[in-house]
């Protein structure tokens, strides 16, 4: 297997990118996980994320602040990304980051209407001028807003697997399965969107592709945090 060139990618080790970067992603999926099972964020669905609010709201705050920071660190992770795999194609590389800073954009803009429906919950102020049932219909379009938007992310997040992947799989120093199972996490996460959006009402269709996100994304992450990257010499030449 052919390596990275040897020497400093941004003033840094390229095992040290490496492993930062598999640091950052692996905190990007815990922490998407803690989001999950504190607050319902992210796979919950409507009426989980509303108990959520209704019942606890503290820990529900708390789950958004970790949803919010798990954005921060799958940004910081597609950039090590991007330092890494530019030498292989700056331009796709380019482009995977420009992806997923787009969707990590979206992300963090769809969990606001989560705020508004906190809000409407508590019931404070301004709003005791209605009833308890228009507060709830209100905090479940407030939901349903933020389950759209978090959808349509994925569309993003989908399409930055594609150049990541290629790149993983021509770079010689990363293994190429995981260039080939990247790809296939892109396809069932396009899958996800459509089936999110053209149809809500059979989320076993995106079952699938949770799975293969998970071993895609966790395994990428391991490999760069446990075992870096191969430094070879400088000589050496990156595949076309």
């Amino acid at each position: 297997m052919s390596g990275m060139p040897a020497g400093k990618v941004n003033d840094m080790a390229p095992r040290t990118v490496a492993r930062l970067t598999g640091a950052f992603y692996l905190a990007f999926v815990l922490a998407s996980l803690l989001a999950g099972l504190v607050g319902h964020i992210g796979m919950g669905g409507a009426e989980q994320v509303n108990e959520s609010i209704a019942t606890n709201p503290l820990s529900f705050r708390l789950a958004l602040v970790i949803a919010y920071l798990s954005a921060v660190f799958f940004l910081a992770a597609a950039w090590g990304l991007y330092v890494l795999l530019r030498p292989v194609n700056g331009h796709l590389a380019l482009l995977f980051l420009l992806l997923n800073a787009v969707g990590v954009g979206i992300q963090c803009a769809s969990m606001i209407p989560l705020i508004s429906a906190l809000l409407q919950q508590d019931g404070a102020g301004h709003l005791q001028a209605y009833s308890a049932a228009q507060l709830e219909a209100s905090a479940y379009l407030s939901i349903d807003v933020y389950k759209t938007a978090f959808a349509t992310a994925q569309l993003f997040f989908g399409t930055w697997l594609f150049p990541l992947g290629y790149l993983v799989f021509k770079s010689g120093f990363l293994p190429k399965f995981l260039g080939v199972i990247l790809i296939v996490d892109g396809v069932g996460v396009i899958i996800w969107f459509l089936q999110a959006l053209l149809l809500p009402d059979y989320p076993a269709i995106s079952y699938p592709s949770f799975a293969v996100g998970f071993i895609a994304e966790v395994g990428l992450a391991l490999w760069l945090l446990i075992m870096a990257v191969k430094v070879v010499d400088a000589e050496e030449d990156l595949p076309d």
